[in-house]
């Protein structure tokens, strides 16, 4: 990882100019970031297993227990280092990179390697793994490659349908008996996990999970009010609670009503068009993997307050400041997508993608 940050630098630095709201992604910065993926998709270790053993048997290397995502470090990232692949490669067709992107998928994604991990899946104990943040971005994963027109792309996302089939019946079988949303920074929050689930099956037509999600979402999130934003971030967030509801329910509600929950929910939003009321986190060791999930928090924050801007009117008073906290945390989170430490480099990409390609606009 450590060799690839000359390289990645000079693109990387690039990025941070990009307009709010997405943009043109220049061929350097696509590099860059799908070099961060490339290094670690197919890395076995260091490994971190989420894993229920029921017996001796469930002993195994990670390239056995689950052939398709054994790399990144964690299965979720493995999961959204390859939909950085995919994005990028179909966004950025002629990238240099582009040739090795699609080689290092079409190894993931045969037949035999899912068939692998859908049998992991359902095994004794599993029910709750990766629930919501990995299978929501494997859906995401899926979304990406049904919406491409490519023969390649097509074999693949055929090939991932038994474990979408599989993360779809999760989120179903769930939410109906979620009784509370998971208000947390990190994996196991519900709103960030809702949005990609519904961006999902908006995508894919499936308008019945859409209904569920937008159902759940209003049982759960609609009636709160003053979200503390002021107690945020903890420690170790990666997500804000507070803005990924707010970039939740901008997808569900139209943007009059939208801009009046709004205002009870987070009230301290100004019309200045200021940045300050919203500092970026601050990260104090890069190689402690915990404390760099600021990073992310400031990439997602990025793009969450982009959101939350785009679902609002378009005289909105408030907007002028929703974009330039974006910006500042845009830029501030860019910066540390740099590849030196494996604890960042094996995920940050991934939001920096995100947020640099408008995926949640």
């Amino acid at each position: 990882m450590k060799a690839a940050v000359p390289q990645l630098l000079a693109g990387l630095l690039a990025v941070a100019s990009v307009p709010v709201f997405g943009g043109d992604l220049d061929v350097a910065s696509v590099d860059g970031f799908a070099r961060l993926a490339l290094a670690c998709v197919h890395q076995e270790y260091p490994n971190k297993i989420g894993h229920v053993l029921s017996s001796d048997d469930d002993v195994e290397p990670p390239r056995k227990l689950t052939p398709v995502f054994y790399g990144c470090f964690d299965w979720h990232s493995s999961v959204h280092g390859h939909w950085l692949l995919a994005r990028l490669t179909r966004l950025h067709p002629d990238a240099e990179l582009a040739t090795a992107s699609r080689s290092a998928l079409d190894e993931s994604f045969t037949d035999a390697r899912v068939a692998a991990e859908v049998a992991y899946f359902a095994g004794e104990g599993r029910a709750s793994t990766e629930r919501p943040y990995g299978l929501a971005w494997l859906l995401c994963l899926v979304e990406e490659l049904d919406g491409w027109d490519d023969d390649q792309a097509r074999r693949w996302r055929e090939a991932l349908r038994p474990l979408e089939a599989l993360a779809a019946d999760r989120f179903r079988e769930w939410l109906p008996k979620l009784h509370y949303p998971i208000r947390t920074g990190e994996h196991s929050q519900t709103a960030f996990a809702f949005g990609l689930v519904l961006d999902w099956a908006d995508a894919v037509g499936d308008e019945a999970m859409a209904e569920l999600v937008r159902a759940r979402t209003r049982d759960l999130y609609l009636e709160d009010v003053a979200c503390p934003l002021g107690y945020e971030p903890s420690g170790q967030d990666f997500l804000s609670p507070c803005l990924a509801e707010a970039d939740l329910v901008r997808r569900v509600l139209p943007p009059a009503d939208f801009a009046a929950w709004l205002a009870e929910f987070l009230p301290g939003i100004p019309a200045d068009g200021g940045a300050g009321w919203l500092p970026v986190g601050v990260v104090t060791d890069r190689a402690d993997g915990k404390l760099a999930h600021l990073d992310g928090l400031n990439l997602s924050r990025a793009w969450m307050l982009e959101g939350i801007a785009a679902g609002l009117p378009g005289d909105d008073p408030r907007r002028p400041a929703l974009v330039a906290a974006a910006q500042v945390h845009r830029e501030a989170g860019l910066a540390s997508v740099t590849g030196e430490h494996y604890e960042g480099g094996h995920w940050l990409g991934s939001f920096a993608t995100y947020l640099v390609t408008g995926k949640g606009i």
